[in-house]
């Protein structure tokens, strides 16, 4: 099957420090609401919640915390560091796009990942024949400068 399918994260807290000039010193702290997916239809978002998903009940956040920012070229730079989803981590690193608009800095970046290496869609839903394995996290932020 592996029909594509999209879904938002409705909550979440985001503390970042960036300077172009100075990447290095910058850094990212992620944290998301896993219990504000939303999937677009009430009996899907309430399945994700469940066990075999993101099981919202025992592991409420999902997190990303950054270890390294360092420039890619231009307005490109790759962000390495720990996403723990269900209590499982793995070191990850995202190519982001930051541009600056006056007062505020916008982030996009996209990460491939394996639900699996997670304990996603586990159970029934551990067959990757029915629900693709490769989900691409995909995010935009927009943040004042101070």
């Amino acid at each position: 099957m592996n029909v594509p399918v999209e879904g938002k994260f409705k909550k979440f807290t985001a503390q970042l420090d960036f300077d172009p000039a100075k990447p290095a010193a910058g850094s990212a702290s992620i944290t998301i609401d896993t219990s504000s997916y939303d999937l677009g239809d009430d009996s899907y978002n309430k399945q994700a919640t469940d066990k075999d998903w993101f099981d919202t009940a025992h592991f409420p956040t999902a997190t990303f915390t950054s270890t390294a920012i360092a420039p890619a070229g231009g307005t490109k730079f790759n962000v390495s560091g720990k996403l723990t989803i269900k209590g499982k981590s793995q070191n990850v690193t995202v190519p982001v796009t930051v541009t600056s608009q006056g007062a505020t800095q916008t982030f996009d970046g996209s990460l491939p990942i394996k639900r699996t290496q997670f304990d996603v869609g586990s159970g029934e839903w551990k067959d990757t024949s029915v629900v693709a394995d490769e989900v691409v996290i995909k995010f935009h932020l927009v943040a004042a400068k101070k």
